[in-house]
């Protein structure tokens, strides 16, 4: 019979923040978070049931980098 290895979980859990937090820590309002969002200028949400959350350590790494558009939309009105 073999023996399963277990390994220690060496990566700390990541934590997920709220819309409320995500605000605070960029300074606007939740709404504007989620025009952001929306707009694909910041890190995409996830999305848990009715909860939305966000990565802390892809907001961290985002804010990092100098805020830069994500996942860039078609420009409105653009020809």
């Amino acid at each position: 019979m073999s023996e399963s290895v277990l390994r220690p979980i060496t990566d700390p859990p990541v934590k997920l923040l709220g819309v409320e937090q995500v605000a605070k820590i960029l300074n606007v309002s939740p709404r504007t978070v989620y025009r952001m969002t929306d707009a694909g200028r910041m890190p995409k949400p996830r999305h848990l049931n009715s909860l939305v959350r966000w990565s802390s350590l892809e907001i961290d790494a985002w804010i990092t980098a100098g805020c830069p558009q994500c996942h860039p939309t078609a420009k409105r009105g653009a020809k």
